[in-house]
């Protein structure tokens, strides 16, 4: 007799009143209890229709093996080579382990002993180079008057209150600044739409072309990215200190500038000059300008700034460029010499700048702030003439079309677009969770495209004030930090630099045999 759900003898044996089956107490107990029925019929069944039957008590023979003492004798003896097996194979693992641990203490001793010695190194070169600074004499520029025997103090170029004195924005310079917006603006009505612009369809297929690691593995991470289209060379700015000029065509580190002590907030490119702009987190700002060996040497360090630069941007005749900053201050400044020509403070901020550029006919500059503010300013008189409310958190970045209609800005909620006709807000793009900010926004030059960057890349047709703004190509952020940080078209439109959390530089763009097909 077998139970009918196990198949096997039962240990207890009960039979159901109802069906008259067999069964094991323990087994049809708890199906009952789970499920209230018969397991074979299906039919309704209780622990009252179960009755016990009894049995008499079966003594279990003994296994044929443990009937006899040589079966004992065989069973023992193949337990104890087991044993032994186990053992020897115990022992092994054990020597093995031993090496490994070995090896490893002596790879930590020698890796303690080089970061020893490269410290030693490094103390003695920061105590040579100090030594080589006291010694040294100042130039001619940095000497200070001497009046009365006695050498003139940093306080007389001070204004009242304690502030430095600027020479201004002189008239010619005012002149000069009209002079160019007045031809921008002609050229602008005249401009077309080049027939080198990469096609919507091209940008529908883009993919990652190739990834570069620019910056240092201990501080990763890209704040911003810059191209000088001329040369199609891309500048990025590290958390590393570092701002890297990297020749796309060719794939190499063109130039690597050191200099700044903390992270490298935006780099710029003067166009049609072999002179580059970085602001950094250590409330400076460097002119660098390029040789013919192709390396670039600082030429200013500008130290007006008393809190973080966060951006520059350079005005369209290439002769001047602001500087914004955390110390809620925008300095304008001429390239040549590096001076600054005035310093505008803003009263009713007191939380700073986060973003600033130039409108491309160079007469108006857009700021962005920590309280979620857009300024527009007149750069001729220094003045706030507007303000876009209703952004989230700081602003991150600005990015002016160059059809100079549009002004597209970037905050923690998203994309913000602005008709600069009007003075309105006419579309929002609310991309991504309240957790992820939108980093950068960018215009393609011939302002047909828009790219935002946040957890992933966008690339959106530019459209009008009524007509819809078409998402085109989604790019994700291939570095695993989920934050892109900064976004540039490059010429044409025929490639994207995106810059993240990571090190590399990422480049997107069509393959190689589609880009031939295209052209």
């Amino acid at each position: 007799m077998n139970c009918s759900i196990s198949g096997e003898v039962p240990e207890e044996p009960v039979v159901s009143k109802k069906s008259g089956l067999l069964y094991e107490k323990r087994l049809i107990e708890r199906h009952i209890a789970d499920y209230g029925k018969c397991p074979v019929t299906g039919e309704p069944l209780t622990m009252e229709d179960i009755v016990p039957v009894k049995t008499g008590k079966i003594v279990k023979p003994r296994s044929l093996t443990a009937a006899s003492i040589p079966g004992m004798l065989g069973m023992f003896q193949n337990e104890w080579d087991a044993l032994m097996l186990s053992n020897f194979a115990l022992e092994q693992q054990l020597h093995t382990a031993r090496q490994e641990l070995s090896h490893a203490l002596y790879q930590h001793d020698a890796a303690c002993r080089v970061i020893a010695r490269l410290k030693k190194e490094r103390d003695e070169a920061r105590s040579l180079l100090a030594q080589a600074e006291r010694q040294a004499p100042l130039p001619a520029s940095a000497v200070t008057a001497v009046s009365n025997g006695k050498r003139a103090s940093e306080e007389e170029d001070m204004g009242p209150g304690a502030k430095r004195m600027r020479p201004g924005v002189s008239d010619s310079i005012i002149a000069e600044l009209t002079e160019c917006n007045a031809a921008l603006s002609q050229q602008r009505k005249k401009r077309q739409i080049p027939p080198t612009l990469a096609p919507i369809d091209a940008l529908e297929r883009y993919t990652q072309l190739s990834s570069h690691p620019l910056h240092k593995t201990n501080k990763p991470g890209i704040t911003s990215i810059d191209i000088n289209l001329l040369k199609d060379i891309v500048a990025t700015g590290g958390i590393d200190s570092n701002a890297v000029l990297f020749g796309r065509t060719s794939g190499e580190i063109l130039s690597t500038l050191s200099g700044h002590s903390k992270k490298v907030t935006s780099v710029k490119f003067v166009a049609h000059n072999d002179v580059f702009l970085s602001g950094s987190a250590d409330k400076t700002v460097r002119i660098w300008q390029g040789s013919e060996d192709g390396n670039y040497n600082c030429r200013h360090i500008l130290k007006d700034h008393t809190a973080e630069v966060q951006a520059v941007t350079v005005h369209a005749t290439n002769n001047y460029f602001v500087t914004a900053s955390l110390d809620a201050t925008w300095c304008f400044y001429d390239l040549s010499s590096g001076l600054c020509l005035t310093q505008v403070e803003d009263p009713t901020n007191s939380m700073g700048y986060t973003s600033a550029a130039f409108h491309p006919d160079g007469l108006i500059l857009g700021t962005g702030t920590i309280g979620s503010t857009v300024r527009i300013w007149d750069v001729k008189s220094r003045g706030n003439v507007a303000n876009f409310d209703g952004h989230t958190g700081a602003v991150t970045a600005i990015s002016f079309s160059e059809n100079g209609y549009f002004l597209a800005t970037a905050a923690h909620d998203g994309v913000k677009l602005w008709d600069l006709r009007k003075l309105k807000n006419f579309r929002s793009f609310e991309l991504y969770d309240q957790d992820t900010p939108t980093n950068s926004v960018d215009f393609d030059h011939s302002g047909s495209y828009l790219a935002i960057a946040g957890s992933d890349i966008r690339v959106y047709q530019v459209g009008s004030v009524k007509a819809e703004w078409n998402c085109i190509k989604t790019l994700p952020d291939l570095s695993g930090t989920g934050r892109a940080t900064c976004v540039k078209f490059g010429p044409d439109a025929r490639y994207l630099a995106v810059g993240s959390m990571d090190r590399n530089l990422r480049v997107f763009g069509l393959p190689e045999e589609d880009a031939s097909t295209e052209s």
